[in-house]
C-alpha cells in the first residue's frame, strides 16, 4: 500500500500538436525564432514536395523512350535532368514500371518514408500503421478497399522502403492520351498513382 501511494497519478498526455507548440514557443522565448523556421519549412515544403514533379517526370518518360530507359535505370539521376532535387540520405529512386500484367505499390512499414521531394509529402492513410501493416500480408485486398480492385490475371509486388532508397511507380500511360501534350499528360497524374494505390 505505502508503494503504492508513492506513485504518481495516471494524467492524460498532451496532443503532439499542443506539445510541438509548447516547444515551439520555449525556443522563441529564448530567441531562436523556431516559429519563424516552422512557417518557411511549411510554407518550402508546400511549394516545393509536391506530387506535381513526380506527374512531371512520368509525363516525360511517356512522351520520350530514351528518358524513360534513363529513369529505369537510375531514377536518381533522371528525376534530376528535370531540375529536381533530393536529399543525400535518399541514395536512390528505384522506378517501378507498372503494365498491363503488373501492379507495383509502395509503403513504409517503418515509418512513412516516401520520395517526398518527386511524389509529394506522405498522405494520412500512408502514414497510418493498418495501410503499413495490411499492405504487405494483403495487397490485395488492402487496394480493393481504396478503390482500386485488379483483376486476378494482375500481379501485385509491394516495395518496402529502405534507409537509403525510396521509389516511385510509372503507371501505364491510359489509353486515347496520344494526341496529349506533356503538360496534358502530366495533370492526369496523381498521387495515388505515384505511390501505387491507383491506376491511372
Amino acid at each position: 500500500m505505502g508503494t503504492m501511494s508513492r506513485l504518481r497519478p495516471v494524467t492524460a498526455e498532451a496532443p503532439v500538436e499542443s506539445r510541438a507548440a509548447a516547444v515551439e514557443q520555449l525556443l522563441d522565448d529564448k530567441g531562436m525564432e523556431a516559429t519563424a523556421f516552422v512557417d518557411d519549412f511549411a510554407a518550402h515544403a508546400d511549394a516545393h514536395w509536391v506530387s506535381r514533379n513526380g506527374a512531371g517526370v512520368v509525363a516525360r518518360a511517356w512522351v520520350d523512350p530514351a528518358y524513360r530507359a534513363r529513369l529505369l535505370a537510375n531514377g536518381r539521376d533522371a528525376v534530376m535532368e528535370l531540375g529536381l532535387t533530393m536529399p543525400p540520405h535518399h541514395r536512390q529512386l528505384v522506378v517501378l514500371e507498372n503494365t498491363p500484367s503488373l501492379h507495383n505499390v509502395i509503403v513504409c512499414t517503418l515509418c512513412s518514408c516516401t520520395a517526398f521531394t518527386i511524389i509529394g509529402l506522405a498522405p494520412d492513410w500512408y502514414k497510418d500503421l493498418e495501410y503499413r501493416a495490411r499492405v504487405v500480408r494483403q495487397s490485395r485486398t488492402v487496394l480493393r478497399e481504396m478503390g482500386l480492385d485488379l483483376p486476378p490475371g494482375i500481379d501485385i509486388k509491394v516495395w518496402d522502403t529502405t534507409a537509403d532508397t525510396r521509389y516511385m511507380v510509372l503507371p501505364v500511360r491510359p489509353e486515347g492520351t496520344e494526341g496529349l501534350s506533356e503538360a496534358e499528360l502530366a495533370a492526369l497524374v496523381t498521387q495515388d498513382a505515384l505511390i501505387g494505390v491507383a491506376r491511372l
